[in-house]
């Protein structure tokens, strides 16, 4: 048994190598992609389409991203789930930027949500610790998080939506050391979906620093 063993391990650790890359690669383009539909909804200074239309465009393409994950249009479906996103962000971001030094708000949180992520990723890849058990817990939260957000919207509950803004940070911080984990130790296998899931917490890690740093400054 001990020379299959050893005559794996080589094998593992190239495919764990190879999700990794391609996980960050695609994971790299999307945000530029991103960021381009973003910059393209500011400079055509399109309206937000509303929370609406904003839920059913990404669970729509959530679920066909899913569906299509171990095919070619998959990487499509990603394409398109993130450059909507993007256009979803953009009036976000211009309304930012439109306020006094709304730059270096916008800098600020751009900045912090990169710390985060680069800092979470790095100690779940150097340390290789299993975070699995996060999984559950994580769970809930966004659930609760996510409820509890369309409820401030709805009802119009600025204090708690800064509280779920807060709450959305720790628990993406959560996530993407939940995620990379699931990368290292074989709970996800697919780039794809991983590169979705990183994606999300980024996006949601950015929005509610955003959030946050805004309100700090009573703007």
């Amino acid at each position: 048994m001990l020379p299959n063993t050893t005559a794996r391990m080589p094998s593992a650790v190239l495919s764990e190598n190879k999700l990794i890359r391609n996980t960050y690669t695609l994971l790299s383009m999307t945000l530029l992609f991103s960021a381009l539909t973003a910059g393209i909804s500011m400079a055509l200074n399109l309206p937000h389409p509303g929370m609406i239309i904003t839920m059913v465009g990404y669970f729509g393409l959530l679920f066909l991203t899913y569906k299509l994950q171990n095919s070619a249009w998959g990487l499509a479906a990603v394409f398109a789930l993130t450059g909507f996103m993007g256009l979803t962000l953009g009036p976000i971001v211009g309304a930012y930027l439109a306020l006094p030094n709304g730059d270096q708000l916008v800098m600020t949180a751009l900045g912090g949500t990169g710390v985060i992520f680069l800092g979470l990723s790095a100690y779940a890849l150097t340390t290789r610790k299993d975070f699995s058990f996060l999984g559950g817990f994580l769970f809930v939260g966004i659930l609760v998080a996510f409820l509890g957000g369309l409820a401030a919207v709805i009802f119009s509950l600025p204090a708690v939506s800064l509280a779920i803004s807060a709450m959305f940070i720790l628990l993406m911080s959560g996530f993407i050391l939940y995620q990379t984990s699931q990368l290292i130790h074989g709970g996800e296998t697919n780039y794809i979906l991983a590169t979705v899931s990183l994606y999300v917490s980024i996006y949601n890690l950015f929005t509610s620093l955003l959030h946050l740093l805004g309100a700090f400054r009573e703007e």
